[in-house]
């Protein structure tokens, strides 16, 4: 999966259900998506968005290359986009120490796949949610020059090992089940239900970072919904 900046409830439902996890970062980087930003709550309701502003965020250059213009002014500016939360979120302390977690880098470093695998690592701890991950680009994995979409999960199962592979069910039709079966490689999907829950107020809105998620519920309540997920095998082919 691409390296998200804190994502959805979803995300970390798939996470729950794999036994590794590959951080897809080999391709090229597409700015305004939600790998340097997410949405949180406004302080008047409705969604904010939270960003990590990119030295060099565009099309000329892979995932794995790109760098956070200033780590420690993004920090700030997520911390200050959340302190509205203290009124009211019941965990807004431990959400906080999460973001302080993530950001903070080794010395030099501002890349934003470490920050976003950071980010993925700080959450499961508070989850408890073991989380065994790769990081592509730092793997010899050799690839073929031209892939489809659908076709990397496929070439880099068959490159670890594995002997299943879970997507999203979202981006099913990328997938070719019969291919999959011929290499030996087990297709299944994750449906995630919209994941709403009481926020002192505010209306509820599904689908917001999960930094938003924790501020409302306890690790056991989010466990719980991580565990309704439902696994959706593909349709033959």
């Amino acid at each position: 999966m691409q390296p998200y900046f804190f994502p959805y409830l979803g995300h970390f439902a798939l996470i729950a259900r794999c036994d590794e996890w590959v951080v897809f970062d080999i391709t090229q980087y597409t700015p305004k998506t939600w790998m340097n930003r997410n949405q949180v709550l406004h302080p008047n309701g409705g969604p904010n968005w939270v960003s990590v502003p990119l030295a060099n965020g565009s099309i000329a250059i892979r995932t794995a290359d790109a760098r956070v213009l200033d780590v420690a002014a993004a920090r700030d500016s997520v911390l200050g986009k959340l302190s509205h939360y203290r009124r009211k979120a019941p965990h807004c302390a431990a959400v906080e120490a999460i973001v302080r977690d993530t950001f903070n880098l080794p010395a030099g470093d501002t890349s934003l796949v470490h920050l976003n695998v950071r980010g993925l690592d700080a959450v499961c701890r508070h989850l408890g949610l073991p989380f065994k991950r790769r990081i592509a680009s730092e793997l010899a994995l050799g690839l073929p020059p031209e892939l489809g979409p659908g076709d990397w999960a496929l070439e880099i199962c068959s490159r670890l090992g594995a002997d299943a592979y879970l997507n999203p069910v979202g981006g099913s039709a990328l997938f070719d089940p019969q291919r999959f079966a011929e290499r030996g490689v087990e297709l299944a999907f994750l449906h995630v239900a919209p994941y709403l829950y009481s926020a002192a107020g505010f209306a509820p809105l599904a689908g917001l970072s999960i930094l938003d998620v924790l501020m409302w519920n306890d690790s056991a309540e989010v466990r719980s919904a991580l565990r309704a997920a439902e696994i959706v095998e593909p349709l033959a082919a």
